[in-house]
């Protein structure tokens, strides 16, 4: 029935295509934006626009920011001589909300996946490689996700970069095979850094 009200089954099919949400579950985000005063729908449109307008990814690291570079590359502070890898902007996000580690970051943008056509040239890899040319990064923490995907990417690396001299650590196993650092708690993550291991 509901599908016989385009505006309606649009926005169904509009909240279906965000990771998690089902058709059920879109349908109840429908109402519920239905349900809201016409301004909370323009403040809600008008945030994803100006989501879409203003974020970027920074030069130096790829992770998201309205400035570029982004506050962490800007940091002055943090420590030149250790670089976090990790596959996406919210995984650095897990990652700084821990407050475990005080160095620089680079983002994948993903891991390798043979079977989908994700290889490291659809990664920000040979980036990676650049800002390692300088000597000034010493320690390299691949926090890839505890996945078959992540860890893969993981040892590619880890063998791609040892033979440049830096240090080459991964997280400690406190967070789960199969888990995604987007969604463990401050804490798991905190110990995963502090017990990082040699690769």
């Amino acid at each position: 029935m509901l599908d016989s009200i385009p505006s309606f089954a649009r926005l169904v099919a509009e909240i279906a295509k965000f990771p998690g949400i089902g058709k059920k579950t879109a349908t109840r985000l429908a109402f519920h934006i239905l349900s809201q005063p016409s301004a909370e729908a323009e403040s809600l449109a008008g945030a994803i626009l100006e989501l879409k307008e203003k974020i970027g990814f920074c030069s130096q690291c790829y992770g998201i920011t309205e400035a570029d570079p982004c506050d962490i590359c800007r940091d002055r502070g943090r420590d030149e001589s250790m670089l976090c890898v990790v596959e996406d902007p919210q995984d650095l996000i897990s990652i700084e909300r821990s407050h475990s580690f005080k160095g620089r970051y680079h983002v994948l943008h993903g891991a390798l996946s043979p079977l989908d056509g994700i290889g490291p040239e659809s990664l920000k890899v040979s980036e990676l490689l650049e800002r390692l040319k300088d000597g000034a990064v010493e320690e390299v923490l691949i926090a890839t996700n505890f996945t078959v995907e992540g860890e893969a990417t993981a040892l590619y690396l880890a063998r791609l970069l040892k033979p440049l001299g830096v240090r080459v650590t991964r997280p400690a196993h406190g967070i789960p095979m199969g888990g995604d650092l987007e969604f463990v708690d401050e804490a798991t993550v905190n110990r995963a850094v502090e017990g990082r291991q040699e690769l």
